[in-house]
Order: structure tokens, then C-alpha cells, then sequence
């Protein structure tokens, strides 16, 4: 296993989403971090993943830079005491622990709605940021890959990715259970990032409501509508249709609330309103709970709604996690493998030196053909006299004894010193 693989994790399970909306990144400030690892730290491949329900880096560097990953997240976020937050970041320092949280955030054992399906392309969208800007390299391609692999392998071998327990499923099945006495509810979304999208798929699926959308681009707002038989409203006139909405799913990234306590009180409840907000940060003004009728559900309050599908998923999760297991120790075998590959290649370039010298002194004497013949007949010699030590090293690896053999290898064909004088 890569011996400089490490991550530092804040999720849901070790802050309260107070503390998580602090430190949550959009695309444009992860790419941002990403540059200031690479400028500001030894981290030579990195990875930022920051969803609603956690803010993870996970690094190559010879040390633990964890302290200056969570200097520069609060340099980000322009947070001047983010040494105050420390303790919420889980610090993991093992390649082979970081390696396997990895693999479970990235297929949902470590979701809040086990087996969200929103993980995945949040993943992959932090490994695409990652390449933009050249911090993913040899043993970030190979990892990432080896995940979406081990993610295809779940779909088809497992019913843990069967029916939608996403997040905005059960924001769905909240809101259906809470308008059960409504006729038609009328329902705004607010918003249409890809929890608010998914919503509104989930909603023309399962819901009796009259939908509303609302985005600032309204092309994408049309688009969608026409796709699940909605309506929608434009943005610059939301607020004056919130008094006649029963519902209202806000999933908006915004630094400051966009429904706030005032907006709210202009409207006249006749029953109760209720509002679900999505958002990290929250978007939905906490204080609108004081307005009499008004119910406020926020990301930590809509847990496990799905119930038929999230048995199916948990009950999956052994199978799971033994693919995981079958993924991770394949990975763990190659990364070994790269740890070695330098001495395989001086090793063969040592071969490779003594072959060219040897015919040096005979070449001169032959002719074109027979010059032919001895080239190939020694590049066989030396690729079969080759073959058992990168057979043995590549065994030792597997064993986790592949240092003994590396010192024994120098030391035999004095590689170090040929290292040097290629140098």
C-alpha cells in the first residue's frame, strides 16, 4: 500500500450541521484549495470531496499535513480561529484506513441514507477537479478507477443500490407523510443543484402534489418542468408565491439564508407551512421554527425515510462490504507493486548495461545478420534471468517482505550505484 496515502474527514457523524455549512466547498473553492496544496504544501496528489454531509481531503505526502490542510480549509472560508474546529476533523493517518474510507464514502456505507446514490457522481466530480488541476496522479488514477469498478460491481452483484433511499427520497416521503390530509398540496423547489433535480424526479414519481420549480437559470427550470409535468415560477418572483405554497424545498448554495424569518411572517398560515431545507450551508432561516404553523425540517433531521429499500440496502451491506474487501486487496497489491517497480527498473537497467558492453565487444567483428542474431539471443538470456527476481519481488510484495529483497538486490548488482551515475 502507497505509504503516503492519508485523509482528514469532517462528516455528519463527528460535527452537527452548523459546523459542516463552515467548511463546506462548492467547485470553484475546491479547485481553489487544490491550487493552494500545491503551492503552499508537500501533497504531490489530492483529492477534496465536500457534500452536505461531509468535507473530506484525502493526500499523498511523505508527512502528515493535516494541520495545514485544515489552516488552508479555514483560509478558504476565511475562518480566522479554525484551530477551534480542529477536534470535529477525523484524522486518518494509515494508508490502508484512508484507502478503505475512501472506498465506503464512495459507495455509500458511510452515507446518512445508506446507499445514496448521489455520492458517486459527487466522487467522481472530485476526482475531475482533482485532474483539472493537475493533482491527481499514478496512484490517484489507479485508486479513483479501481472505485468506480468496485461501484459498477455493487450495482450489478448487490440490491444495495436497488430504489432511491437517497436524501431527497426521503425529503420526498417526509413531505408526502406530512401532507397526507392535503387534496393536492401545492409544493415550490427551490433550486436545482442535484439534490434539487433529484427531488423533483422523486416527486413526479410519488407525489399527488402541484410542483413548482424555481431556478435562476430558467431554461433549466422549463427543461425539467416539461420532463415531470411541473410548473415554474422565475426567480426574481419567488418570494412573492412562497404565501401560497404549503411546501417549500430549498436546496440553494448560498453563503447567507434566502428565506428568512421576515419573508416568511409576510404569509398568512392557515394550517402550518412546511419547509425542508436541503442546503450545506443551510439556506432557510433557523429562527422561522418561532412563526406559529411553520415547520422546519433541515439535512439532519430527514433520516432512514425509505424504509422498504433501506432494509434491502442493509442488509446488502455484507456483501458489499465483501467486494470492498476483494477491491482493496487487489489495489493494496498493486500499490506494493509500485513501491518496487523502481528497483525492478534499475535492476533491468543494470542487465540491460552489462548486455550492451558484452556486445560492444563482439559486434565488430560480425556481420549485419549474425550482429541481429546475438542482439536477440542475449535479450532473451537477460529477459529469462530476469524473470524469477520480479517474480520473487512481486511475491514478497504480497507477503509485505518485499524490503528485505530490495537491500538484497542492491546490494548484489550494487544498484545504488548505478542509480547515481545515471544521475
Amino acid at each position: 500500500m502507497q505509504q503516503q496515502f492519508k485523509a482528514i474527514s469532517l462528516s455528519y457523524k463527528s460535527a452537527p450541521l452548523d459546523i459542516r455549512e463552515l467548511v463546506s466547498f462548492d467547485e470553484k473553492a475546491c479547485k481553489r484549495l487544490l491550487n493552494y496544496f500545491k503551492e503552499f504544501t508537500p501533497i504531490s496528489e489530492a483529492l477534496v470531496l465536500s457534500t452536505c454531509n461531509r468535507t473530506e481531503v484525502y493526500y499523498v505526502a511523505e508527512e502528515s499535513c493535516h494541520e495545514e490542510v485544515i489552516k488552508l480549509i479555514g483560509l478558504e472560508r476565511r475562518i480566522d480561529n479554525i484551530g477551534a474546529y480542529a477536534d470535529y476533523f477525523r484524522q486518518i493517518n494509515q494508508p490502508e484506513d484512508a484507502v478503505k474510507h475512501l472506498f465506503r464514502v464512495s459507495l455509500g456505507l458511510e452515507a446518512q441514507v445508506v446507499g445514496d446514490m448521489q455520492i458517486s457522481n459527487q466522487v467522481k466530480n472530485a476526482y475531475q477537479w482533482a485532474a483539472d488541476e493537475d493533482m491527481a496522479g499514478p496512484f490517484l488514477h489507479r485508486m479513483m478507477h479501481t472505485v468506480f469498478f468496485t461501484n459498477k460491481r455493487v450495482v450489478q452483484e448487490t440490491p444495495f443500490r436497488d430504489g432511491a433511499a437517497s436524501v431527497s427520497y426521503a425529503a420526498v416521503e417526509l413531505i408526502e407523510e406530512l401532507t397526507v390530509s392535503f387534496s393536492k398540496p401545492k409544493v415550490m423547489v427551490l433550486g436545482l443543484g442535484e439534490i434539487g433535480e433529484d427531488v423533483c424526479k422523486n416527486l413526479a414519481d410519488h407525489s399527488k402534489a402541484e410542483v413548482y420549480i424555481v431556478n435562476r437559470t430558467l431554461e433549466k427550470s422549463l427543461t425539467l418542468a416539461s420532463e415531470c409535468g411541473f410548473s415554474t415560477i422565475p426567480f426574481e418572483s419567488f418570494k412573492d408565491k412562497i404565501a401560497e405554497m404549503d411546501v417549500v424545498i430549498s436546496s440553494v448554495m448560498m453563503d447567507k439564508p434566502l428565506l428568512t424569518k421576515k419573508l416568511i411572517s409576510q404569509s398568512e398560515i392557515l394550517s402550518h407551512k412546511i419547509l425542508v431545507d436541503l442546503s450545506v450551508p443551510r439556506s432557510i432561516e433557523n429562527s422561522v421554527e418561532d412563526i406559529p404553523g411553520v415547520l422546519l425540517y433541515n439535512i439532519d433531521n430527514i433520516h432512514s425515510k425509505a424504509n422498504a429499500t433501506l432494509e434491502r440496502r442493509v442488509s446488502a451491506i455484507p456483501q458489499v462490504e465483501g467486494i470492498v474487501n476483494e477491491a482493496i486487496a487487489e489495489f493494496s497489491d498493486w500499490s506494493r507493486e509500485m513501491e518496487v517497480s523502481p528497483t525492478i527498473k534499475k535492476l533491468k537497467n543494470a542487465l540491460e548495461q552489462i548486455r550492451q558492453e558484452e556486445l560492444a565487444r563482439y559486434l565488430k567483428s560480425l556481420n549485419d545478420k549474425e550482429s541481429e542474431v546475438l542482439d536477440k539471443a542475449t535479450k532473451s538470456m537477460m529477459q529469462k534471468i530476469i524473470k524469477l527476481p520480479v517474480l520473487q519481488l512481486k511475491a514478497a510484495c504480497k507477503r509485505g517482505e518485499a524490503e528485505t529483497l530490495i537491500d538484497v538486490l542492491n546490494d548484489l548488482f550494487d544498484l545504488e550505484k548505478d542509480q547515481v551515475k545515471a544521475e
